[in-house]
């Protein structure tokens, strides 16, 4: 039996040729589908699902599963037709993810920032500055992302705590959150956007934090309060690293462009040369399992 698989790409269409029983269409975009669309059990996105329309799946009558090249679900989970299973690229981006983790915090505790202003002003400002070694990182998020920044983590000599939706061996139950972040210098954070974490970092989740501490967010900005974090920014209390906003992306004149104590990039923790290749490998081996008979190892169950 032959499968066929509706791609976006070449790199897509190359990935997929590789796996026996596949048969991998091109599509575009916004362009009629092709007529093998209508034998398609499987299709890989490049748009979200707010884009599609009734007509769009009405085209795919065979389609059964959806195979993200992203870690995130959030603009798919809840509305698609019945019947038509999900499917992340959890794996894909885990060790990218955890380089920006770890590059954003040295660059804050190291004054690489500071150091750099100082080199295009000719000046020679030489002083001691804080380190990461011995700091107290608790990762908020225990899937692939966060076991790859801790195993990143830990060669700096940091005391790493994860946190997930439950307690399981060495990883600590959410429910217990509120009692460790007064005892962390950094929280990370790496959960998929939910009900249950929209939101999640408030002006309490803030005010638990101790002085001087780091949050970071390498999940998704409504994670955040962002005018409860913009109020503790202000102040100079803590400082934070943000790859993701809420609103995204950031408008010209939002605040948080120019808010104290704060690093910003647009989203872009994942985005390292070779993310393509990586994102199709966890997908063939996804859809390998479908053709097999199996169910893929990153199905979405409920939300998440």
């Amino acid at each position: 039996m032959t499968v066929t698989v509706l791609v976006p790409d070449e790199d897509g269409v190359n990935a997929l040729s590789e796996v026996a029983g596949v048969q991998p269409v091109r599509y575009q975009w916004g362009e009629p589908l092709p007529a093998q669309a209508r034998e398609a059990e499987v299709l890989i996105p490049k748009f979200q699902l707010s884009e599609t329309t009734d007509e769009f799946f009405a085209g795919l009558p065979r389609l059964k599963l959806i195979q993200l090249l992203s870690a995130g679900a959030e603009d798919w989970v809840g509305g698609l037709p019945d019947g038509i299973l999900l499917s992340t690229c959890r794996g894909a981006h885990g060790g990218s993810t955890a380089e920006w983790v770890v590059g954003v915090l040295l660059l804050m505790y190291r004054e690489l920032r500071e150091f750099t202003a100082a080199q295009e002003a000719h000046r020679w400002a030489r002083r001691t500055t804080d380190t990461l070694q011995g700091k107290r990182v608790l990762i908020v998020g225990a899937g692939d992302l966060g076991r790859q920044l801790r195993s990143r983590l830990e060669p700096f000599d940091t005391r790493v705590t994860m946190v997930g939706m439950s307690a399981r061996d060495g990883v600590h139950a959410v429910d217990e959150l509120a009692d460790l972040l007064g005892e962390h210098d950094v929280v990370v954070l790496m959960v998929p956007l939910t009900s249950r974490t929209r939101g999640m970092v408030n002006a309490e989740f803030l005010a638990a934090l101790p002085d001087g501490a780091i949050l970071v967010n390498a999940a998704r900005g409504a994670v955040v309060n962002t005018p409860a974090l913009l109020a503790e920014l202000e102040t100079g209390r803590i400082r934070a690293a943000l790859d993701v906003t809420d609103p995204e992306p950031l408008p010209e004149q939002h605040p948080l462009w120019s808010a104290p104590g704060l690093v910003l990039t647009p989203h872009v923790a994942g985005a390292a040369r070779g993310v393509q290749r990586r994102s199709y490998a966890v997908a063939a081996a996804e859809i390998e399992r479908w053709v097999n008979g199996e169910l893929p190892d990153n199905l979405v169950h409920g939300e998440y």
